[in-house]
């Protein structure tokens, strides 16, 4: 069952990463925060296109699997260069910044990563601006693909439609 909320979940992730790294005075527990916050995003991202797609998502934090899974099974997710590259650095930021002590992270490292995870999440339309592509003839086509009970709330809303039926529509 596709549920927008699974995304929103995951934009929370980042704005939650991008307010801690704000914060950030070389205290390494917010840094590891920020970090673990931008792991989140990326996997609650991919599961929930992976959702929309009809793909049951087994209970892992391994981004390779997901992007595997995304390919091999239709996904719409647009991914990143950045993502493909650094799975197993993406991957340590969920558990490693949690439980290992000894981590110590790079700000630099992370500050790439909020920079990419930000353009991670604008390639698939996850923004809370409505998207300049989405026009009265798109939000019509995309009410077309959507169940009739669905109610858009806002433009955060309106622009995971149509990242989800993008490649469905004639227009856009």
């Amino acid at each position: 069952m596709c549920d927008i909320r699974y995304f929103k979940s995951a934009y929370h992730n980042y704005e939650v990463a991008e307010k801690l790294m704000q914060y950030y005075q070389s205290d390494e527990l917010f840094l590891n925060d920020v970090a673990y916050n931008l792991q989140q995003c990326i996997e609650k991202t991919l599961k929930a296109f992976l959702e929309c797609k009809g793909v049951t998502v087994p209970q892992t934090h391994s981004i390779r699997k997901l992007v595997d899974m995304s390919k091999n099974n239709g996904s719409v997710v647009e991914i990143t260069d950045w993502v493909r590259e650094n799975v197993y650095e993406i991957e340590s930021w969920e558990a490693d910044t949690r439980y290992n002590f000894d981590m110590v992270l790079q700000v630099e490292r992370i500050s790439v990563g909020l920079r990419e995870v930000k353009g991670f999440l604008n390639m698939n339309y996850l923004k809370p601006v409505l998207d300049a592509k989405i026009t009265d003839e798109v939000k019509k086509q995309l009410r077309e693909k959507m169940p009739r009970n669905i109610e858009i709330r806002d433009d955060f809303e309106w622009n995971c439609y149509y990242s989800i039926f993008r490649k469905q529509l004639s227009v856009g």
